[in-house]
């Protein structure tokens, strides 16, 4: 399917822009502070995310963090719909890559962010939420048995664009950008994740629910 006509250029900008600095919000940070707990740059992995945030022991902060972090990959899909780009699969993957991107390199932490699991997972519901389903189970069943979130966070951003292809075939109409958008977001994903991959190579990854020092 091909950009509507008034998705011009400027348009495609804007959107991406506003999907950014929705990206930015660095919840891990704001629940931190207004909770009264340590910034989660300084202490564990350093990650403002919710994985990190759990490491206080704080289990309401974690969750506070996983669900704000989701709801704003959905939110910047959702504005972008209100809008009218909803049919424009070129506008909902630009939407898609600049909210994923503004979680790893917000402007508002000086371009250091978290690595982008949550939001990739709004980002994921907001597309098509059986695809969102699909990936989060997936992370759910590997971080049950193995313990780890990165362990989970990787196998399943691998798998997302899989289910993508193959959900094309019975469950949603694929398109090719949203296609590439998946595999950048993937891509990135896992990137972010390679000092997690050495140390769990190396047995020395940190378990899911283990208290920081």
């Amino acid at each position: 399917m091909s950009t509507p006509p008034d998705a011009t250029l400027p348009m495609l900008a804007a959107l991406a822009a506003m999907a950014y600095l929705i990206g930015s919000i660095a919840f891990a940070v704001v629940v931190s502070r207004a909770m009264g707990l340590s910034d989660p740059r300084s202490y564990g992995s350093g990650n403002p995310g919710a994985t990190n945030v759990l490491r206080t022991g704080n289990k309401k902060a974690a969750l506070l963090t996983l669900a704000g972090d989701l709801l704003k990959g959905c939110a910047a899909l959702w504005i972008a719909r209100a809008l009218g780009f909803g049919d424009s699969p070129m506008a909902m993957a630009i939407v898609a890559v600049a909210v994923f991107l503004g979680h790893l390199y917000p402007i508002f932490l000086r371009f250091q962010g978290g690595k982008g699991v949550a939001t990739a997972a709004g980002v994921l519901l907001a597309l098509e939420p059986m695809l969102g389903v699909a990936t989060l189970a997936t992370w759910l069943i590997i971080a049950v048995f193995f313990r780890y979130s990165s362990l989970a966070s990787v196998v399943s951003a691998v798998f997302a664009p899989l289910f993508y292809i193959f959900g094309g075939k019975v469950a949603w109409t694929m398109h090719p950008p949203i296609l590439i958008g998946l595999i950048a977001i993937s891509a990135l994903l896992v990137w972010r994740h390679r000092a997690n991959i050495g140390r769990l190579l190396r047995g020395q990854e940190s378990r899911i629910g283990k208290k920081s020092s």
